[in-house]
C-alpha cells in the first residue's frame, strides 16, 4: 500500500512501514514540550492554536483561508501531500486538523488511530528534537460543506432528517456545568460524549466498528440523516466528525464555535 492509498483511520503498524515515503507528511499536534522529547520520526509540529480562531466569547472558529494556506505551506503540505495527523489525547486535535484540511479542499489525509500513545506503547521508534519543515506551496479550495453555521442549525431544528450530536460531558449537556452565558444543549441534540468513542484499554484507539455503530443506532443516528456534531469549541466534536466519516457517514457537518457560540447568544433556543 502506498502512502497515497492510506485510509482515513490509519493503524500504527500500517504507518510504521511507510515512514519516509515520498508524498507523506506526519503532523504532530501534541504539546510542544512533548513533541521535543518524543515524536514519530519525521513528524513536523504545529500548535493546536494555529488551526483555530476566536472572537471572544466565541472560540474554535475557522481561521482565514490565507492564514491556513500560509501555515500548511510552511510546514510542508502541498496539494498533493498525504497528511497523517496525530496527538496525545485520543485524536481531538488531529481530527480538527483533518476537518480544517477538508474545508480547504484537501482530501489526502488520515488520522493515526491511538496517536502517540498507541505508537509508543506498541514499541515503535520515537525521536527527540525538532524536525525542520521543508516548505511547500498549498493552494486552498474553500468548501463550506463540512461546516454547519448557527443559522443553518436554527433552520433545521424541526427537520427529522437532521440530527445533532453533542460531544460534551453529561454535566455540560444537562446544564449542570455551564461554560457560556447559558447552560444546556441545542434542542433535540443527542448526547454522545467524545470519550465514549475511544477505548482507554487499547491506547485510546477507536472502539470497534460494531460498538460505535450500536451507540449511534441507540441514538437514532443513521447514515441517511444529515448529522451535525458540536461540543464547546468544535475540538471534541471534530473527533466525532471523523469517527462518523470513518464509519461511512457522508452527510456530516461540524459547528465551529459550537456551544461557545450558541450558549452565548440571545437568539438561540436552549434545552
Amino acid at each position: 500500500m502506498s502512502a497515497l492509498d492510506l485510509p482515513l483511520i490509519v493503524e500504527v503498524d500500517e504507518l510504521a512501514g511507510l515512514l519516509g515515503s515520498e508524498g507523506l507528511l506526519l503532523v504532530d499536534l501534541c504539546q510542544a514540550p512533548t513533541y521535543k522529547q518524543y515524536h514519530i520520526p519525521g513528524a513536523v509540529h504545529i500548535e493546536y492554536g494555529q488551526i483555530i480562531a476566536a472572537r471572544p466569547p466565541v472560540h474554535g472558529l475557522v481561521p482565514e483561508c490565507a492564514d491556513l494556506e500560509q501555515l500548511f505551506g510552511a510546514i510542508g503540505i502541498s496539494n498533493e501531500t498525504h497528511v497523517v495527523a496525530y496527538d496525545d489525547e485520543g485524536g481531538g486535535k488531529a481530527a480538527r486538523l483533518l476537518w480544517t484540511l477538508e474545508i480547504m479542499g484537501h482530501q489526502r489525509m488520515s488520522m493515526l488511530n491511538g496517536g502517540l500513545y498507541a505508537w509508543a506503547n506498541d514499541g515503535h521508534q520515537l525521536d527527540a528534537g525538532v524536525v525542520e519543515a521543508i516548505p511547500a506551496t498549498f493552494v486552498g479550495h474553500y468548501s463550506a460543506r463540512p461546516i454547519a453555521e448557527t443559522d443553518y442549525i436554527l433552520q433545521h431544528l424541526q427537520d427529522d432528517d437532521v440530527v445533532l450530536i453533542d460531544a460534551r460531558s453529561r454535566d455540560e449537556y444537562i446544564g449542570r456545568q455551564v461554560m457560556a452565558s447559558r447552560g444546556g444543549h441545542i434542542p433535540g441534540a443527542k448526547h454522545w460524549d467524545w470519550q465514549e468513542i475511544m477505548d482507554p484499554l487499547n491506547n485510546q484507539r477507536f472502539k470497534g466498528r460494531g460498538e460505535l455503530e450500536q451507540a449511534l443506532a441507540e441514538r437514532g443516528i443513521t447514515p441517511s440523516k444529515q448529522v451535525i456534531t458540536y461540543c464547546q469549541t468544535n475540538h471534541r466534536s471534530s473527533l466525532t466528525y471523523i469517527a462518523l466519516k470513518s464509519l461511512g457517514y457522508t452527510q456530516v457537518k461540524s459547528y465551529p464555535g459550537s456551544w461557545s457560540d450558541w450558549g452565548n447568544r440571545d437568539d438561540t433556543p436552549v434545552e
